[in-house]
């Protein structure tokens, strides 16, 4: 009698190895994501909505081959199942969140939507804090406060004009969908969540689909969206998902907020876009919030 199929096994890391190793890998898909600025600068398709279903496609076929190669069909079809209804609402979560970001768009402003993204992180301590309990350090809240504080910063010149309530509901939305799918992949630390994120894609796309006014491309925009679906969002969530089950929802949170400071940066350097004083310090701020609290992570680790 042949025993039921299992899922791949998960390699154990000691839990200060464990926690340096997810760290990495959130921080490297904030730097993914981070490049989503200057790719689309090089763009220049009117309706969003054929941009959000290329990207989408690109990100689903890379996370697809992606699981294929790393465990092969048979595995990739137990990954499927082995998701749960957490990795479906992960999928939703993420789903959501890239819709909602351009719907926001149309209503408010780039730098609304900004702002309230950074409380991303208050937002999944304070939810992981009420629902499961999970200990948030107080040198995590201060890491917290000055990245929201840095944040307001960047982008105190453009706050204000062009908003709605509709907008800012909409780009609150999007920090709770983000917020509550890094708790989810943090509580379910047993799931691999690749399926899930790939679900998000398909779902996005498919909104987008419905939506968008044609789909005609030219030949160099298309390999630019390979580039903006594929490794700016694709890999950006499956590095994500990967780390974000190795450590605490809130720092996976802050670190994923290091995006906004990198992305001008970028457009700055490949685009020429010298970013305003408001930014430069805002994003010094950010970027020293987030080098100190990971400092004192290291040191109380070496400590225990």
């Amino acid at each position: 009698m042949s025993s039921a199929p299992t899922l791949p096994v998960t390699p154990t890391l000691p839990e200060s190895r464990g926690q340096g190793f997810g760290a990495a890998l959130v921080l490297g898909a904030a730097v993914a994501w981070s490049f989503g600025g200057t790719l689309a600068r090089f763009l220049h398709i009117e309706d969003g909505w054929t941009v959000v279903f290329w990207r989408s496609l690109f990100a689903a076929l890379f996370l697809l081959g992606f699981m294929l190669l790393r465990d092969g069909p048979r595995g990739t079809v137990q990954l499927f199942r082995g998701m749960g209804l957490a990795g479906i609402a992960v999928g939703i979560c993420f789903a959501t969140a890239s819709t909602s970001f351009i719907l926001a768009l149309a209503y408010t402003t780039v730098a609304n939507v900004m702002l309230i993204q950074a409380g991303v992180p208050l937002i999944a301590a304070l939810m992981a804090w009420m629902l499961f309990r999970e200990t948030v350090a107080t040198h995590t809240w201060i890491a917290i406060a000055a990245v929201i504080g840095g944040v307001a910063i960047m982008v105190s010149e453009s706050l204000g004009g062009g908003t709605s309530m509709i907008g800012d509901a909409l780009a609150l939305l999007i920090a709770f969908a983000f917020a509550t799918a890094t708790i989810i992949t943090r509580r379910f630390a047993h799931v691999r969540m690749t399926p899930a994120v790939f679900l998000g894609t398909v779902i996005a796309g498919a909104t987008a689909a419905s939506q968008a006014s044609g789909f005609a491309i030219t030949t160099s925009e298309l390999g630019i969206l390979v580039v903006f679906g594929a490794l700016n969002f694709g890999l950006g969530l499956a590095l994500f998902v990967t780390g974000a089950r190795l450590i605490p929802s809130a720092l996976a949170a802050l670190l994923g907020t290091s995006e906004t400071v990198l992305a001008p940066f970028w457009v700055a350097l490949i685009h020429g876009e010298i970013p305003s004083t408001y930014t430069v310090v805002g994003g010094i701020i950010v970027l020293t919030a987030l080098i100190c609290y990971l400092g004192v992570e290291l040191w109380r680790q070496r400590r225990a």
